[in-house]
Formats: C-alpha cells, structure tokens, sequence
C-alpha cells in the first residue's frame, strides 16, 4: 500500500470499490496498479487496453458506477462504513500486509480497530475445557487493554468473543457484513454489532463460501500483533491461519493439549516448532510486550525510496510477452524467480504479469508467487 493516508471523496471512494470489484483484480494486482497509475481512476481507464494486451479476447468486466453505489448504498442502510486502505481509520496493522483489502465493511465501533489486537482462533468442534479457556482468556486479554479479534466461527471461535465481548471483539467474518455465519450466532453478532465490531472483504450479501475463509483468516492475522491458536487438528484451518501470521511476521502463540486429543496435535506441533507455549494471559502478554504494530510509514518509505514505476514501451514489452509465459507453468514461481529466469528488468515482467493477470492467463499465488492460470 502506497497511497498516502488520507480520507477519500465519495467519489474516489467509488472509484476504489469499482476496481476492487473488477474481474481478475485482487488485491495485490490492485495495489500495483495504483503504483503505476497514481489513482484508481487513471487505473480503471487503463484496465481494458491491459488485458488485451495481455492477450484476452472478450471485454474484461469493469465493475461500473452503479453497481458500486448500489453497494455503497447498501452499507450506508445497514449503519456500516465502507474504509479504503489509504484512509486514517483503516486499521495500520493491516494497511501494512502486501494483499491488504483494498476495501473493507466495518460496522459497528470502528475506533476499536486502533487497539493493539490479539487474535484468539482454533477448532470448530472444541472441547468444553478448550471453550472455557478460551473465553477466560479473551476475558482477561480484554481487561488488559486489548483487542481480541477472532472469526465469529463455532467453537474456539465463539468462545473468544464471548469472553472479550463486556470490552468490545472484532470478528471478521468471511460473507458479506451483513450475512451471520454459522447462523447460531446472530445474537452473539448482534451483540459484537452494539459493543464491539464486525469486519468483512466480501460485498453485501456474500454467502461465504469455502473460498472465503482462507482469505478471511489473513485479515485476522493481518489485524494482529500475534495470534494463539487453542486447539487445532493437523489439517485445522487455523494452522493455515497461523502460517499466514509468520508470513505477515506476526507472533504466533499456541496452548498446549492432550497428545491423546487429536484436536491438540496442531497446537502441540506448532509449539514444537517454535510458537510461543500460552498457559495464562500473562504469557501473552509478555510474548508481545516488545512488539508494535507493523508501521506502515516505514512500508511507505521503503516503497517511495524507489523510483517510480515507468510502464516500459510496447517494443519491450512484445518481445518479454513469450520469454514470460516461456517462463511460466503451473507450478507457482515468485516474481523474483520470474525476473531471474527471464533475464529481464522488474519493470517489465511486473508489467507483462500485470497484463496476463487481467486477462485471465495467471493467477496470483501466496507467498510472491504467480502460476499459469
């Protein structure tokens, strides 16, 4: 994320939220765009010339104006804010991670986003003594002053919110924000919507699907100083969660269980490798007492010491379209790897992935890393 932190007009805001919500647009590819063209107008002008450049036949679907009112619309009846990353009230933490959203729903108390955040995750299907601990140690994260953000799931999940719900919980649910899942929960999000607050990428509406939670569990982390994970099966998607804590550079804490519960073998390998062991809210505590947010002033230095991105002309591009794709396969490769194999200038691959992407020929990976589509 580039752009300064500023609050935008309606009208940028608009803008923003057409092209997030553009075919082949993720965030990542949106950021980039941003970079190259100085706003998401300049972006959304450039869009249709990119894709056919990058070789795509039929026109690319931009979302229009009114679609993009319509959701504005539609938030603005359910009390929720629409926030763009660049605007103050965005959370810092989050602003600061590569795929940040470019657009988020909050409703409820946003100002609880400026907390230092803790995210409690674990199984659906958790042990009565997982649930209590996991409530009292919401509860007493809570009392000491911060945020515990979880993923309104069944479970660890609702016990976490329920335990810090007296202080205000953020669930960042992976549908629409006005959409309650499990549907068990809609009291339970009712009252995070009076005292706390509710987060979602997704549009108004959005039944989640499975998709959605892995894209949903890097905003958890990514609004975090660390996570702990309590309970959790070897393929548990909070493990998922937590691995997308170390890529973010989060701290990733674990409360150790039975080794005859398969429901602690995740959390008990996660300590083996090196997570933080959490008995108490103390233990916590301490594992982030010498963390900050991450600071996105810095991310902004380090990106605005770098020239800005030049498009390359079209002579350079044509001949770097067929050493790209030449280059690529299905197997994922990270951008690095890309500029290193096709003996050509960052600027130009970037530009070329750019023009693919649109048109649907590459998809972008975790980690860095693009892949034929």
């Amino acid at each position: 994320m580039t752009q300064p932190r500023r609050t935008l007009s309606d009208a940028e805001r608009l803008d923003w939220l057409r092209l997030i919500r553009t075919e082949n647009v993720g965030p990542i590819t949106f950021h980039r765009l941003l970079e190259q063209y100085g706003s998401a107008k300049a972006a959304l002008d450039r869009l249709p010339d990119l894709a056919k450049r990058g070789g795509r036949v039929k026109p690319l679907r931009v979302a229009s104006k009114a679609e993009a009112e319509r959701e504005s619309d539609a938030n603005r009846k359910l009390g929720a804010r629409l926030l763009c990353a660049c605007e103050p009230d965005y959370p810092e933490a989050l602003a600061a991670v590569d795929d940040a959203p470019p657009v988020v729903s909050v409703l409820g108390h946003a100002h609880l986003l400026r907390k230092r955040t803790v995210a409690l995750v674990g199984a659906r299907n958790a042990s009565l003594n997982g649930k209590k601990f996991a409530e009292s140690l919401a509860r007493d994260l809570s009392a000491a002053g911060l945020l515990v953000a979880s993923g309104l799931a069944r479970g660890i999940d609702t016990a976490a919110h329920t335990g810090a719900l007296a202080t205000g919980t953020a669930a960042v649910v992976a549908g629409g924000i006005d959409v309650v899942y499990p549907p068990e929960n809609e009291r339970l999000y009712r009252d995070i919507v009076a005292q706390g607050v509710v987060v979602a990428e997704s549009p108004v509406g959005t039944q989640p699907q499975a998709r959605h939670f892995p894209r949903r569990n890097r905003l958890i982390s990514g609004l975090s100083l660390g996570i702990v994970v309590v309970e959790a099966a070897l393929r548990s998607g909070s493990l998922i969660t937590a691995r997308m804590a170390l890529e973010q550079g989060r701290e990733v804490m674990a409360v150790p269980g039975s080794p005859l519960d398969p429901r602690c073998q995740g959390t008990n390998n996660l300590i083996r490798q090196g997570a933080a062991l959490i008995e108490s809210a103390e233990d916590v505590l301490r594992a982030l007492e010498t963390l900050r947010p991450p600071s996105l002033a810095e991310r902004q230095r380090d990106l605005f010491s770098a020239p800005k991105p030049v498009e390359p002309d079209e002579s350079e591009l044509a001949r770097a379209r067929a050493v790209v794709l030449e280059n690529l396969g299905p197997s994922p490769v990270t951008i690095d790897e890309l500029v290193r194999g096709c003996q050509l200038s960052a600027p130009v691959v970037l530009t070329v992935v750019l023009e693919l992407e649109l048109a649907g020929r590459v998809q972008r990976q975790p980690g860095h890393q693009v892949s034929l589509a």
